[in-house]
């Protein structure tokens, strides 16, 4: 079959088949290249849509990304299913299988490296929003306050409260993350999230991810349940067991075609 390699991921052999349904990119079941112990599960890819300059413009129509990005991730779920993946960059491509072979041995010490260190292990990610009632983001005031120092007291007073509030979402935020680390290999701090981008209600004072073998996953997640209840006005939202992103991202230059 003719095309370009897109590469979703680089792992150990594994005994376990794929889903026989898995259809990936360009409608091409994801097929498995192995090189020196390490395998690249990849699909056949039109020129049209994957060579350097068409790819380049996909980039940038959202709703081609976020189907190819969909698909992406339908493939590194059903690997994380039955092995644990190296997931690549999205939009990783080769001219043939020759040039995956050549990534393959290029980067092998690092791919092994990385795979030693998650091998049976799997990401959960941990956000915290805070839920404050709208009275107490904005306590109430008089319509037309008696005098301009009136007013100052009173602009004082919310300031004073908001500050406490966010305090508070601040150190349950830090709690948690440090139970959740104590039960974890490692963890990561990553960005709030906007919420005006997200669109998820409250204010995201925790976004983390925590990397926990297969075997501890159970007690992981029912100490994130036993949490959630914890501190009124908080939210507190767990997703997984996913590939270990947020612990396999190779370097820029690692990451450079070769």
């Amino acid at each position: 079959m003719t095309g370009l390699r897109y590469v979703y991921a680089v792992c150990r052999p594994f005994g376990a088949a794929l889903q026989s349904q898995l259809t990936g990119l360009g409608g091409d079941p994801p097929r498995l290249l192995t090189h020196h112990g390490l395998i690249a599960v990849v699909s056949h890819v039109p020129e049209r849509d994957f060579a350097e300059a068409p790819l380049r413009a996909h980039l940038e129509d959202l709703e081609w990304l976020t189907a190819t990005a969909r698909t992406h991730q339908l493939v590194i779920d059903a690997l994380t299913a039955v092995t644990t993946p190296l997931p690549l960059r999205l939009g990783t491509v080769f001219r043939d299988d020759s040039g995956v072979r050549t990534m393959m041995e290029a980067r092998e010490d690092d791919f092994h490296r990385i795979l030693d260190r998650v091998q049976g292990r799997v990401e959960w990610g941990v956000k915290v929003y805070a839920e404050s009632e709208k009275h107490e983001q904005e306590p109430a005031r008089p319509a037309q306050p008696a005098s301009g120092r009136d007013y100052l007291r009173l602009r004082r007073q919310q300031t004073r409260a908001t500050e406490d509030s966010w305090q508070k979402a601040e150190s349950f935020a830090t709690r948690i993350h440090d139970m959740l680390s104590a039960h974890a290999e490692d963890s990561r701090l990553h960005a709030p999230q906007n919420a005006t981008l997200s669109g998820a209600p409250g204010r995201n004072v925790l976004n983390a991810a925590y990397l926990v073998p297969r075997t501890a996953s159970e007690e992981f997640v029912e100490l994130v349940d036993r949490m959630k209840d914890d501190t009124p006005g908080m939210r507190v939202e767990l997703t997984g067991p996913w590939a270990a992103y947020s612990f396999t991202q190779l370097s820029d230059s690692e990451e450079e075609r070769p």
